[in-house]
């Protein structure tokens, strides 16, 4: 009897080809395109390019007609909104710069359509990201990086659980973007020159501000002061939502010379600025974390860090700080350690676990 796999399709080039090999490889593939945010008119979502409107919903079932393989649309808009949206807008009221893919993909993408899929009696998900899955000689499961370093999506994944990864496939992660269109293009797909999704899905033209003054009128900042980190009063700002750490352009403020956001203080409404070296820290602490690769952190242990997504890495040492938290240092200043977002810890290609940023 074949093993069942459902296929998150999202509508892209990625998640096209995952299905079309797996069917290949013999699996019983079966399509799922996840409803989460599609209130959009067709075509302004087809312009924004995002991953989950609803254009997607009909080129993922092109793609599973050409391919022969059931396809169904799953409605996870409630557990979006809790998982999702509500964690965004209340990290970034509380002065934080949250990554939400991360949280999608935890508690959405794999937490719900695991649970509803294994219901249908699935034995796996799969989907189109540029990572592998493999089991480690101390029998946990742990992602690696793709073949291509250019498109490798580990960073956002590293907050799966044991047994999420063992029931996860990532044939997408084994090929190079250029391969994954040429098989596209080969097996006919129609989404084969489809352009990537760039920006977060439910803030499709980048007002981050905007989106949480409409979700939390009642809630949002106001105007407040710009300040040094000695408390010296250099202007006025647009509301703390506007600005994130390490930030330098859009902050309308003319010293002759650029300053950049070091600080967020949700507590008196103000933004600290300063020279860029101000920016750079060699220390961190994080919380909320997930082990993968390893199964706890006994003794320190020095890893190869990535403080955000398009992060090249800097080598550190970690550590417990209490049971609950890493105190991590690096052997090199980095620059934004942005409060709010992730910090992954990687051993060579795999991930040996990570968490958010205090």
């Amino acid at each position: 009897m074949k093993e069942k796999v459902v296929v998150g399709m999202s509508g892209g080039v990625d998640s096209a080809v995952a299905a079309c090999l797996l069917k290949e490889q013999g699996y019983d593939v079966v399509g799922v395109t996840m409803q989460i945010w599609q209130d959009e008119d067709p075509e302004q979502e087809e312009e924004k390019g995002g991953c989950c409107g609803l254009s997607a919903v009909e080129d993922a079932r092109a793609v599973a007609r050409v391919l022969g393989i059931p396809h169904y649309v799953m409605n996870f808009k409630r557990e979006f909104q809790s998982q999702v949206v509500d964690y965004f807008v209340e990290e970034y009221l509380n002065g934080r710069t949250p990554n939400p893919c991360i949280a999608c993909n935890r508690y959405v993408k794999w937490e719900s359509l695991l649970k509803r899929s294994m219901e249908i009696g699935a034995d796996y998900i799969a989907t189109g990201h540029y990572a592998r899955v493999e089991r480690l000689s101390n029998g946990r499961y742990a992602i690696r990086n793709s073949v291509t370093a250019k498109k490798d999506q580990t960073y956002a994944l590293y907050n799966l659980t044991q047994f999420q990864l063992a029931h996860t496939l990532m044939p997408a992660g084994g090929y190079t973007k250029e391969e994954i269109r040429e098989m596209a293009a080969k097996a006919g797909l129609p989404v084969a020159g489809k352009s990537d999704s760039q920006d977060i899905c439910f803030v499709p033209d980048g007002d981050y501000a905007a989106f949480i003054e409409k979700e939390a009128p009642e809630r949002a900042y106001g105007e407040g002061d710009f300040v040094t980190r000695d408390g010296v009063v250099l202007g006025r700002h647009k509301g703390i939502t506007h600005y994130t750490v390490g930030q330098r352009k859009g902050l309308g403020l003319s010293l002759g010379h650029p300053v950049f956001v070091s600080r967020l203080c949700p507590h008196t409404n103000q933004v600290v600025v300063g020279e860029e070296e101000e920016v750079f820290q060699s220390r961190l602490f994080c919380d909320r974390i997930n082990f993968m690769g390893m199964e706890e952190l006994a003794e320190p242990r020095r890893v190869f860090a990535k403080v955000r997504y398009a992060h090249k890495g800097e080598w550190c040492t970690i550590s417990m700080d209490g049971g609950e938290r890493i105190f991590c240092e690096f052997e090199k200043p980095v620059r934004a350690v942005t409060p709010g977002q992730a910090v992954v810890f990687y051993d060579g290609e795999y991930v040996l676990g990570g968490g958010t940023i205090l």
